[in-house]
């Protein structure tokens, strides 16, 4: 039973790290941070998302992924009878391998969360004070999409519950056959008591301070006043035309965010 729930908690966390969204947010990034690189070396939400990008680039380079996919093919896949005595297991310097990269990959996650937090906050700042408009919002945007897509997918509490199996799994093997590969460290049995916080409680603290920054009424409107009813009327109707008179020019001036006010 242990060996089918460790299999089945390490297949989820893979797909759940190798989905399209964590992977589509990064490429997004990374384009963002390429487009604006000689323009704003010094600019701080610039500095922020280099923080962001650092984070997902070791989370990369790790391969918990490939370390995952490894450990369950060391999983025999049928089931073991209750009479027989004996079954193949993973071996303890595997299980200690895996479990201190899982430990490492909760670390870069939440480190993660926090640089995105922190950037998403600092994006809606330096936007209302109508500096880099264009940045500051394709950042802010970035910013929540990512922080989102780690949090809906629950890629965190996974790799939680996937180190409660692993400590499980590793607490059993070492009492059969003590083998051990890393020496001079004790695996918690908690990993709360690891990573220093509640991940349940640090993430709707976070949700909170975004949402609180995030109001329309704060920000958004200070920027993008609310046009007068007949305008708005006249706006609409046009609309169609616009597109299509839009597409079919082939002159149509490339707005520059120069960090100035956009009328």
């Amino acid at each position: 039973r242990l060996l089918a729930a460790l299999r089945r908690r390490c297949d989820i966390a893979g797909k759940r790290l190798s989905g399209p969204g964590l992977a589509a947010e990064g490429r997004v990034l990374r384009a963002v941070l390429y487009v604006y690189h000689s323009r704003l070396l010094r600019h701080r939400p610039y500095l922020a998302l280099q923080q962001v990008e650092q984070c997902l680039k070791r989370l990369w380079k790790m391969n918990l992924v490939g370390s995952l996919e490894t450990l369950v093919q060391l999983i025999p896949r049928k089931n073991v009878s209750e009479a027989c005595a004996e079954c193949l297991v993973p071996s303890q310097p595997m299980l200690e391998a895996v479990a201190l990269k899982v430990l490492g990959g909760c670390k870069l996650i939440l480190r993660l969360l926090d640089c995105c937090c922190k950037a998403f906050l600092l994006s809606v700042k330096h936007l209302c004070s109508k500096e880099f408009i264009l940045l500051n919002t394709v950042a802010s945007g970035l910013l929540s999409r990512l922080w989102f897509v780690i949090q809906y997918t629950c890629v965190l509490q996974t790799l939680t519950s996937l180190y409660s199996a692993l400590w499980t799994m590793l607490h059993l093997v070492s009492e059969t056959q003590q083998t051990p590969y890393i020496k001079g460290f004790t695996f918690p049995s908690d990993i709360s008591d690891f990573l220093g916080v509640n991940v349940s409680s640090e993430a709707k603290k976070q949700k909170a301070e975004m949402l609180a920054t995030k109001k329309s009424t704060s920000w958004m409107k200070k920027l993008f006043p609310a046009m007068p009813e007949a305008v708005s009327k006249v706006g609409k109707k046009r609309k169609s035309e616009a597109c299509t008179s839009a597409v079919k020019s082939l002159s149509i001036p490339c707005p520059v965010d120069i960090g100035e006010t956009v009328v």
